[in-house]
């Protein structure tokens, strides 16, 4: 799976870490939901971590179709609320 991270650049993520970033995304939709700002912040940190740490960096020059795109993570919850609603950026 192609992941990019909105200002950050793309990854390449294997399916196990997809599962995981699944599960972190769940919880984002529920603090969002709950309007627990700084809860929110903290996953979607964790969020984008694990994809830069887990992940494998794709290069400027290779330009590949995201199959995910990850917002920023300076991210306001109100826009949040736009995004990550339902089942999240993240199918299950």
């Amino acid at each position: 799976m192609i992941i990019r991270i909105v200002g950050e650049g793309q990854y390449r993520a294997p399916e196990a870490l997809c599962d995981e970033l699944n599960q972190i995304d769940n919880r984002i939709v529920t603090l969002v939901t709950e309007g627990k700002k700084e809860e929110f912040r903290a996953e979607l940190a964790k969020l984008i971590s694990e994809i830069k740490v887990k992940g494998e960096a794709i290069g400027a020059e290779e330009i590949l179709e995201s199959d995910i795109i990850v917002p920023p993570e300076d991210l306001s919850l109100e826009e949040a609320k736009d995004i990550f609603k339902g089942s999240g950026i993240f199918e299950d």
